[in-house]
């Protein structure tokens, strides 16, 4: 499951304003790999949406089924905001909702079904 934490106004290429939902995934252990301690995270993502303000305020706090996904991108640069060092990442974090997997599970082949 996902959580709506927040949204944000966007501008596309074009100039046009939109709004984006934070969504957030559960909560997951990781360790640290300079001090080897155990800390807990989650993954956060944006995804776009056709919504108006109030209606992605309403949003904040629904829950959707899925999950947030690592996936592989070409480099790219990105600013840390706290710090303002730049780093160079190669993926981006994603939304995945689990549709698709839910339609393959369901589907019985014809075969099957004589």
């Amino acid at each position: 499951m996902v959580t709506v934490k927040d949204y944000k106004k966007r501008e596309s290429k074009t100039g046009d304003a939109f709004y984006v939902l934070v969504l957030q995934g559960s909560v997951t252990p990781v360790r640290s790999k300079s001090t080897d301690k155990l800390y807990f995270t989650a993954k956060t993502c944006t995804v776009s949406t056709t919504f108006d303000e109030d209606t992605c305020k309403d949003l904040i706090g629904m829950q959707f089924p899925g999950k947030i996904v690592k996936v592989e991108t070409a480099p790219y640069q990105y600013a840390i905001p706290e710090t303002g060092e730049i780093v160079t990442l190669e993926h981006r974090w994603e939304y995945q909702d689990n549709t698709q997997e839910v339609i393959e599970n369901q589907v019985v082949e014809e075969s099957e079904i004589y």
